[in-house]
């Protein structure tokens, strides 16, 4: 948390931030609910000047160690949004994977964070994952909205290297027709799709900032900050972060990344991509797929209605 404080202080001078302009602030990674409250009081207190005064400010957290304790200490602290990591409320599937709480705590932290006063709450569902049926996630989704919740992120099992999956690429089993019909079924209880993997009666403003291709401090190791036409990336090795939090990799930005990554941001969300970026070749492309009904042009600006596929839509555009 020191380390966190020091490169802190030092974002902030870098990137010249002004009072009252944070507009969001994104705890998580890794398990903030592991972590007291109080350790989080230096951090809030060099954040206080920086704060917009509707600023929203989310934790992530695990349900067996987010208890009324420490919710009700990030409460008082300031923070306004917890996105619970559920993935499911199947205590088989829980245990298939890996996860060190049950149904019943999931359950009881929402309504435990409810009591307490945060109106924003959202919880991660993981679904494609080994022996997932569709009774098995339409309880997973009907379990989710009889709690006060609203927002829902939805993600496929995806197997990294270094995880605990790695040797076991057999978990995964995502079909698009699953995942097409486990969308559909959520909203069809009343959320909104506002981005591929998220769902809700409220758009997270965090989540939005990336979409808008806002410029973001990343914070801690193996975090990503981007600022202008360029990223930064505090080590990845924990015991070195702590040794020296402003061992810092840049990685510089050109315009046509930058394209890139608007394209591919702006198709898998609400947020569309504007005609001004793009060259003539490129909206020679994108006026075909609007031909096909495969976008729509609203207000000068392209948006995808099928969010999953956001990556082909580009890659036609761009190649």
């Amino acid at each position: 948390m020191k380390a966190l404080y020091i490169q802190l202080e030092f974002e902030l001078r870098r990137f010249e931030v002004k009072e009252k302009s944070i507009e969001t602030i994104f705890i998580g990674g890794g398990t903030p609910s592991t972590v007291s409250p109080q350790l989080y009081e230096p951090i809030f207190e060099l954040l206080k000047p920086y704060l917009a005064c509707a600023i929203e400010i989310t934790s992530e957290a695990n349900p067996n160690s987010a208890t009324p304790e420490w919710l009700l200490g990030m409460w008082n602290l300031g923070v306004n949004r917890i996105s619970f990591g559920v993935q499911s409320f199947n205590d088989a599937k829980l245990k298939l994977l890996n996860r060190a709480h049950n149904s019943a705590q999931a359950k009881k932290a929402i309504v435990n964070a409810k009591k307490i006063g945060f109106e924003n709450l959202s919880l991660d569902l993981i679904y494609a994952t080994l022996n997932d049926t569709k009774e098995l996630l339409i309880h997973d989704i009907e379990t989710a909205f009889s709690l006060p919740i609203n927002h829902i992120s939805a993600y496929a099992l995806t197997i990294e290297e270094g995880t605990p999956f790695e040797k076991k690429p057999h978990m995964s089993k995502e079909t698009l027709s699953l995942t097409s019909w486990l969308f559909e079924k959520i909203i069809s209880q009343g959320f909104e799709q506002y981005e591929i993997s998220n769902f809700g009666k409220y758009q997270s403003a965090h989540n939005m900032g990336y979409w808008q291709y806002k410029d973001y401090i990343g914070l801690g190791s193996g975090a990503v900050g981007k600022l202008g036409l360029e990223r930064f990336y505090p080590t990845t090795t924990l015991e070195k972060y702590i040794q020296n939090p402003l061992d810092i990799t840049t990685e510089p930005l050109n315009l046509e990344d930058k394209k890139i990554e608007q394209l591919f941001l702006g198709f898998r969300s609400c947020v569309g991509v504007k005609k001004e970026i793009l060259n003539a070749y490129e909206l020679k492309r994108a006026q075909i797929l609007v031909d096909e009904k495969k976008l729509q042009l609203k207000n000068n600006t392209f948006y995808n209605p099928e969010y999953l596929l956001a990556d082909e839509i580009t890659l036609f555009i761009s190649s």
